[in-house]
């Protein structure tokens, strides 16, 4: 790469510290600009480029962080050789790419780089296409209907209406196993039906209707266990369940003022109890039990330990960290919420409309970024950090929200929907059939 041939830079690289030197002018001496401007540190160089990358993040989208950072390597060798900076890559791929972990690449410039490269080509429509395949386990498994999928960097859970959960390792395309829950006395049916899971690492957790919690390390050492044990009674059903390595979030609906139950998901401590954004769905909560009825509501935990949940005419916003006190921010659609399509990853919530709208909006203060118009009979969405993924008549479509832009549609069409996720890398939808379909970006 090339240096810049303006007369007023140089090359600073010989400078005290690997810094570079900053010059003043092209009418200035050479002994003014060194008096006056001195060197200026790698770190506060490193500094310099996470703040551009990311802000042109944030005004333009992720994939114009590559261009700023190119430009700012460009200056001069020196300010080129801080891209050899592990920290800055490390510090780029957290605040851009959301990224804690270094799982799939052996350096954060490497990480970055891939991250950068799938996003690209989830823009594009270069993925994979496959099925997973599992082998059914009784007679029952024809009228099986998936309820919730979850995706982790290497591994897919599926849970299904009968209860069990089925673990793929996604490199392999393979079924590893089914986790069923602890048997007991239902009062429905359905009561068993998978209503959430969370999925992270080697971990397993995940919730039934009656609201019973089960969890499992699935690296061969852990068996399924009961961490919770659900009182459908007193508590209601639990409709939605979510959460991450800290929390886990319930949703309920059957009992006034008991909407939301969270739990540490360290320690497995529940920690707080209350809301009323289910009271209005208290039967629709009951009819689970006994029929699969359409989804009365939504919950998700994203960034800075917040969680949004939904309902058809309502979104809360909880701060998980008033811990003993509930803390809800409310707002009211008079449009009506397609529940099924929304979903929030990160710090951003997509709220879908009954009108054929979707308005994504930061979760902190519910500040609407964009807004696109979908096809009409949308009934499944999910998110990434930067594209909306819907479901509608067969089809599925894909949508830039950073932009508020449609993109493209995915070239095969998969029949009823009944489960829809999609992270950084894939998506995942399960149809009618039970069959799963995967999509991967990453394939590189």
């Amino acid at each position: 790469m090339s240096t810049s041939s303006s007369s007023s830079s140089t090359q600073g690289g010989d400078s005290g510290g690997g810094g570079a030197e900053l010059e003043a002018g092209p009418s200035s001496s050479r002994s003014r600009m060194r008096s006056s401007n001195g060197v200026w540190p790698e770190p506060f160089l490193e500094a310099l480029a996470v703040h551009v990358a990311v802000d042109a993040s944030r005004t333009i989208g992720r994939l114009a962080a590559a261009q700023a950072l190119f430009n700012i390597f460009q200056v001069c060798s020196t300010w080129r050789a801080i891209s050899r900076s592990d920290l800055l890559w490390q510090n780029l791929a957290r605040s851009i790419w959301n990224v804690g972990d270094l799982v799939l690449r052996e350096s954060w410039r490497e990480e970055y780089v891939y991250r950068h490269r799938t996003a690209a080509a989830f823009r594009s429509r270069r993925y994979e296409h496959a099925t997973l395949q599992f082998v059914p386990t009784d007679n029952n498994d024809d009228g099986l209907s998936c309820r919730r999928l979850a995706l982790s960097d290497h591994h897919l859970a599926a849970g299904f209406s009968d209860g069990a959960v089925r673990l793929f390792h996604i490199p392999t395309r393979l079924h590893l196993s089914t986790f069923y829950p602890q048997h007991r006395d239902r009062l429905g049916p359905f009561s068993s039906a998978v209503s959430g899971i969370i999925l992270f690492h080697a971990r397993l957790v995940f919730a039934t209707l009656d609201g019973d919690i089960h969890m499992a390390a699935f690296n061969g050492f852990s068996p399924l266990r009961r961490a919770h044990l659900g009182d459908v009674v007193n508590d209601g059903v639990l409709v939605d369940f979510g959460g991450c390595h800290r929390w886990w979030v319930g949703l309920y609906a059957g009992v006034p003022g008991r909407a939301f139950r969270i739990w540490n998901g360290e320690t497995e401590e529940l920690v707080s109890v209350g809301g009323r954004l289910t009271d209005p769905e208290a039967v629709m909560g009951w009819h689970m039990l006994t029929e699969l009825t359409g989804i009365i509501g939504r919950i998700r935990v994203v960034s800075g330990d917040m969680a949004v949940a939904c309902t058809e005419d309502r979104v809360v916003v909880l701060h998980l960290l008033s811990l003993g006190a509930l803390e809800e921010r409310e707002e009211e659609f008079q449009e009506g919420i397609v529940v099924g399509a929304f979903d929030a990853y990160n710090d951003f919530a997509m709220v879908p409309d009954a009108q054929g709208a979707a308005i994504v909006r930061r979760v902190g203060g519910m500040e609407e970024v964009c807004r696109f118009t979908m096809r009409e009979g949308v009934s499944f969405g999910c998110m990434n950090g930067g594209y909306g993924v819907t479901w509608g008549g067969g089809v599925i479509r894909v949508w830039d929200i950073e932009r508020g832009q449609y993109l493209y549609r995915f070239r095969e069409r998969i029949g009823e929907c009944n489960a829809l996720i999609a992270d950084e890398r894939f998506v995942a939808a399960c149809c009618d059939d039970a069959t799963i379909h995967l999509w991967d970006f990453g394939a590189q």
